[in-house]
């Protein structure tokens, strides 16, 4: 209780009680409008590509003709592990460190400042003028191929990981970073040992978006992979394909059986950005309690 103040002064008027209910009720309501596009994507790709998601889908590439039943994208699945694989080993830890050192080195000066100007303008930058930029630079002097697909989901996906990881590591209480410099602990101890794993939950959710960003790029894919119906591992001097550029052939085409192998293309792909995304939220908090 309050010094001063009486009981009765701090029960709750029905004015406050009616308060608390209607911005709890409007809070519900506004998750619920949210919530209604996204169970409809869900609901009608479920519905569309469990059909024809078998064994078979998942075990062979595409047929030469989109009239032809049967067939799958095993060709697109391993063409965009390769890619996004690679782009992740380069922008993953790049954006983070790039993070770091605008939070905890940089701070104010030109460069930080520079840093942040050209992650949010390349944030906002359309796709398609990625996948340019690495045509005319890398494209047009060796060829179409995984290489030059991974690096431009690379530009795309670093500008996401460095933003959001910054604002994760500005939340880490400085009470800690304190407490780890009382212990006669370095800077980089504290960063490694202290700051991380405090930020490690939030820096996940950061990554995944990018890779699941990166994983439902078609545009810069159509200009750097091109695309193949073979399966290939060849990461340069080769097309390559990938799930998104399946799914674009197979939905844009006038038949029904290339149609079918595109909704189930896209529920696989669905399926495996959710899967990466609740592995990577499991490792992330079981790491920060072993800490």
């Amino acid at each position: 209780m309050v010094p001063g103040v009486s009981l009765a002064e701090c029960r709750p008027t029905r004015r406050r009680v009616w308060r608390n209910r209607r911005n709890t009720a409007l809070v519900l309501l506004a998750v619920g409008l949210t919530m209604i596009p996204v169970v409809l994507i869900l609901y009608q790709i479920t519905a569309k590509g469990i059909a024809t998601m078998d064994w078979e889908f998942l075990t062979n590439s595409m047929p030469l003709s989109f009239r032809r039943e049967g067939g799958g994208f095993l060709n697109g699945l391993v063409g965009t592990l390769i890619m996004v694989g690679l782009a992740s080993l380069v922008s993953i830890p790049l954006g983070v460190l790039a993070a770091v050192y605008l939070v905890e080195y940089g701070k104010k000066n030109w460069l930080a400042n520079l840093i942040r100007f050209f992650s949010d303008v390349m944030t906002g930058v359309p796709s398609v003028f990625v996948g340019l930029f690495v045509y005319t630079a890398l494209v047009v002097q060796f060829g179409f191929g995984a290489l030059m697909g991974a690096a431009s989901l690379a530009i795309i996906m670093m500008p996401i990981i460095v933003r959001s990881t910054e604002e994760m590591l500005k939340l880490v209480p400085n009470e800690l970073k304190d407490a780890s410099y009382a212990l006669g602990a370095a800077k980089w101890q504290t960063i490694l040992r202290v700051i991380l794993p405090s930020a490690a939950p939030g820096i996940v959710t950061g990554v995944m978006l990018a890779v699941a960003r990166a994983a439902g790029e078609t545009a810069p894919l159509i200009l750097t992979a091109l695309g193949s119906y073979q399966l290939t591992a060849k990461l340069w001097e080769k097309p390559i394909s990938s799930l998104t550029l399946a799914i674009f052939d197979g939905a844009r085409n006038p038949f029904a059986a290339g149609q079918a192998r595109a909704w189930a293309g896209a529920l696989e792909l669905l399926i495996i950005v959710l899967v990466f995304t609740i592995v990577a939220r499991v490792v992330a908090s079981r790491s920060r309690i072993s800490r």
